[in-house]
């Protein structure tokens, strides 16, 4: 661990009996490209163990992403969703498993305009709308964490939300921090 924030990082996560499993099923599936747990599940957790909240509070998926382009079918990815949740069994949250060696595919239906595809998993999650949510964990085959966090920790735990300009709009990140800041209202939004 490289520092503090890294290792509340685990701490936390460590907490969370969904997040952990997950974590868990992943590793023993031993699959053959990378992968992270991240994005809201993970910021979530965090903001709600420093809010004082419930640790599951505010979560309604888990995601999980990886990056394979020899495969970018979306049967692929519904192949996985089906394994983990057979191997987990019963969840409280959906699972939302994305290979993104294919988002450029479907991403200007969904979001209204093109993107290029990413060329790894972590230059897909740094285009991830805000600094504190731009994350990945992964638990390796030694127990031992690795996270992918390419703007630091810093705002993640002071519960700041800055919109990360590389891909999205002014539009999205709003949304986004409105429907967080009703549900932690102790969070700081940095306007656009």
């Amino acid at each position: 661990m490289n520092n503090i924030y890294e290792e509340l990082l685990v701490e936390t996560i460590s907490k969370s009996e969904p997040l952990t499993r997950v974590l868990q099923v992943l590793k023993k599936l031993n699959l053959p490209f990378d992968y992270y747990v991240g994005a809201g599940c993970i910021t979530n957790t965090i903001w709600n163990e420093k809010s004082g909240y419930a640790l599951d509070y505010g979560i309604s998926d888990i995601d999980i992403v990886y990056y394979d382009s020899g495969d970018m079918t979306s049967e692929r990815e519904n192949e996985l969703k089906f394994e983990l949740i057979t191997q987990l069994g019963d969840l409280q949250f959906k699972l939302d498993v994305k290979n993104q060696a294919r988002v450029h595919l479907w991403y200007e239906s969904k979001y209204g305009f093109p993107i290029k595809p990413y060329l790894s998993l972590e230059a897909a999650i740094d285009s991830w709308p805000t600094t504190a949510t731009a994350i990945g964990v992964r638990m390796e085959k030694n127990d031992l964490f690795s996270i992918y966090a390419p703007y630091q920790l810093d705002d993640l735990f002071s519960l700041v939300v800055r919109p990360n300009k590389r891909m999205v709009t002014k539009e999205i990140f709003e949304n986004k921090a409105s429907k967080w800041k009703e549900k932690w209202p102790n969070l700081e939004i940095i306007p656009w």
